[in-house]
């Protein structure tokens, strides 16, 4: 790490590049210029932005009555939906056997990734949107309540992260 000298007293560490990024920081620009011409194609040719969460409900109209879930849009709209949830976790199952470390890639036990996913499908409903919703597309498209939302999420998971690891959870 470079050190920057401020005063007699000490350094400030600059943040090198390689340090953000051990193992390279091409496969992290290839994957947001694919997800961008993913999220892209989805708008451009259906009019619809492509968050996840909305996936979820489109794909419960499918099993339930809820007017809800049974939303005209929903209703036209779920059976690419379907494919396009399931490509994303095909997409991540197969790199994770091919080009990743190969099979389950977590220490994290299955009990604790189910209720946060839970807890994560919750606050994205009560956040009217998720991540990938508002990070990529409403940012991109200048949204004003996607920069509050980002800014919730990033602060909350900053201020979550720092909590555990200060109570010492691990996985």
């Amino acid at each position: 790490m470079v050190g920057l000298s401020l005063s007699a007293a000490g350094t400030v560490p600059l943040v090198v590049v390689g340090d953000l990024f051990p193992n390279g920081w091409f496969d992290y620009a290839l994957g947001g210029v694919l997800i961008g011409l993913g999220v892209s194609v989805i708008y451009l040719s259906t009019g619809i932005i492509a968050g996840a969460s909305t996936f979820l409900e489109s794909t419960l109209s499918y099993v339930s009555d809820l007017p809800r879930f049974n939303r005209g849009k929903y209703v036209r709209s779920r059976d690419w939906r379907v494919v396009f949830t399931g490509g994303i976790v095909l997409g991540a199952a197969l790199y994770a056997v091919t080009l990743g470390p190969g099979g389950w890639t977590t220490q994290v036990q299955p009990w604790r990734l189910f209720l946060g996913g839970t807890l994560v499908g919750v606050g994205t409903r009560l956040g009217k949107g998720c991540t990938s919703g508002h990070g990529v597309c409403g940012i991109g498209s200048g949204s004003n309540t996607s920069f509050v939302n980002v800014a919730t999420f990033m602060l909350l998971a900053i201020g979550t992260a720092q909590l555990v690891a200060a109570l010492g959870v691990s996985p």
